[in-house]
């Protein structure tokens, strides 16, 4: 397992071919400390796990690792379906002027024929062409059940992840509150 900065991870993610839509998250607060955890995974791809925190409002730090290979029988039940409320998607700086327009005539569509929010999303998805997205479980004041089970799976990546994001918070002294 090599621990890598968490936008390096999704910069790959970003870069990759794989089918964009078959993707699922779930995220919380950190066990202890600061910051929030995130898995997120896709049968083909594998499971990643990124630890983050926000050294300021303009400013996300954190760092992350492939902790599979692939989404086994075990961790699937673990990842949310997608009856899930929740959504995430990863995306890419936008490149031209057509992704704008393709955006606007997607919400142009669905403002005159509504379907259902999880059609839209799809839509909108596609017309920015997100090159990862799908259903997620966020829990923005806790940890979801499966962030446990998660955790516990992969403890020694927890363990690792946990001490190189300690350092970093250290290096930017954002746990010390105003002098």
């Amino acid at each position: 397992m090599r621990v890598r900065d968490w936008d390096d991870i999704l910069a790959d993610v970003a870069s990759d071919s794989t089918d964009p839509d078959g993707w699922r998250a779930v995220a919380g607060s950190r066990r202890e400390g600061l910051g929030e955890d995130l898995y997120f995974g896709h049968p083909n791809v594998g499971v990643y796990h990124l630890k983050t925190y926000a050294k300021n409002p303009r400013d996300l730090r954190g760092v992350g690792a492939r902790v599979a290979r692939k989404v086994d029988d075990e961790l699937d039940p673990l990842l949310p379906n997608e009856e899930s409320a929740g959504r995430f998607a990863v995306r890419s700086p936008p490149e031209d002027e057509d992704e704008a327009t393709r955006l606007r005539e997607t919400l142009k569509v669905h403002a005159e024929a509504p379907t259902s929010p999880d059609h839209l999303f799809e839509d909108v998805m596609e017309a920015i062409d997100s090159p990862a997205f799908g259903s997620m479980d966020y829990r923005f004041d806790g940890r979801p059940d499966e962030l446990d089970e998660l955790s516990d799976t992969f403890d020694e990546a927890e363990e690792l992840l946990s001490s190189e994001l300690e350092d970093l918070i250290d290096e930017d002294d954002v746990d010390r509150g105003f002098h």
